[in-house]
């Protein structure tokens, strides 16, 4: 009868069950932390791209506009003249002279030209609005903003505690490469090159609180930490400083969306964004702009040229407050569209 074989109990290895839950939680933070490395790293790109755009977009704008805005300016200028001398040195009765202040003004509050807030003619604006409707208004936005900023006070206040564990943990990794990468510390001249460069590197990550960059930095320069997979306290303790590095990476990467998303909504990102849907459908958004802008010009000189009419007398009273000819030929949105657009121009 053959005889059996035993294996001795001692040779047969069985990990723990909190060994193996560890070693699952362990896999899983550092996949997560190299996924949020490398969104924050696409993040990061993003942001700066976007932003390099808006200033290229900008210079080109600033480059074919200026002699627009230039001229805007010029034929601004020339109006406020012409009114000036004509409500000063011509001579009209009571009525007459209101209706010419209100076609002034109303110039002024549509937007064709620019405001004039301490000119007589606008002594009456205040006028011409409903006080109650006015003072509504007034407190409703007064309240908005107020409730607007302790909102935003109380998410600064909640957000402080995380913040301040947030910049301790950064410090911690700061203070720990500086302790490695000090260039006093290199032994030879190249060492001492290549770890100024280091250095320079982790200080801008440490001033803009990027723990991503300083993570990074750590993994690229010095081996990984060492772990005994079956050690219970090692795993334990991985874990738990993944677990708040990625916490921290997760605000960073939503801080950076967020700082895109706002990027955008400024006037400038707008345009950019603008300009890319209209690039889709082959539409050039620049040239679409100075054409725009070459409207303004028109509809402003057509203006000028009939206030100075007016002036000469080479117009009626009644055919003065009837107003040029031509802009009753065009579509009375895409008069308000001109002048909004003019008004916003001017006053930047």
């Amino acid at each position: 009868m053959p005889r059996k074989t035993t294996v001795p109990s001692q040779s047969i290895k069985v990990t723990p069950l909190a060994l193996s839950q560890l070693h699952i939680r362990l896999e899983f933070l550092e996949k997560e932390h190299q996924s949020l490395l490398k969104q924050i790293k696409r993040k990061r790109t993003e942001l700066k791209n976007f932003v390099e755009q808006m200033r290229s977009f900008g210079t080109e704008f600033l480059n074919k506009a200026t002699p627009g805005f230039r001229k805007m300016a010029e034929l601004d200028q020339e109006i406020h003249a012409l009114f000036e001398e004509i409500l000063t040195t011509r001579k009209f009765g009571k009525q007459t002279l209101k209706n010419i202040q209100a076609v002034y003004r109303n110039l002024q509050i549509t937007g064709a030209i620019s405001l004039k807030p301490n000119s007589q003619q606008l002594d009456t604006l205040d006028e011409s609005f409903d006080n109650e409707d006015s003072q509504s208004d007034f407190s409703k936005e007064t309240s908005e903003q107020q409730h607007q900023y302790w909102q935003g006070q109380q998410s600064v206040d909640s957000a402080s505690f995380v913040r301040t564990d947030d910049q301790r943990k950064i410090r911690q990794t700061f203070l720990k490469l500086a302790e490695i990468f000090h260039p006093d510390k290199a032994r030879d001249t190249e060492t001492q090159k290549s770890h100024t460069e280091i250095m320079k590197e982790i200080n801008k990550a440490y001033q803009e609180g990027d723990l991503a960059r300083l993570l990074q930095i750590e993994q690229s320069q010095q081996p990984l930490e060492i772990i005994d997979n079956n050690n219970e306290d090692d795993l334990t303790r991985r874990c738990r400083t993944l677990e708040q590095h990625n916490q921290i990476l997760l605000a960073q990467y939503e801080k950076l969306k967020q700082e895109l998303r706002l990027t955008k909504n400024t006037p400038e990102g707008t345009m950019v964004c603008d300009s890319r849907k209209a690039a889709k459908k082959g539409i050039d958004a620049m040239a679409a702009i100075v054409e725009t802008m070459e409207s303004q010009i028109n509809v402003v000189s057509e203006i000028r040229d009939f206030v100075k009419d007016f002036r000469e007398q080479k117009i009626t009273i009644k055919e003065f407050l009837a107003g040029p000819t031509h802009l009753h030929s065009l579509d009375e949105e895409t008069i308000e569209d001109i002048l909004e657009q003019m008004l916003s121009e001017l006053m930047r």
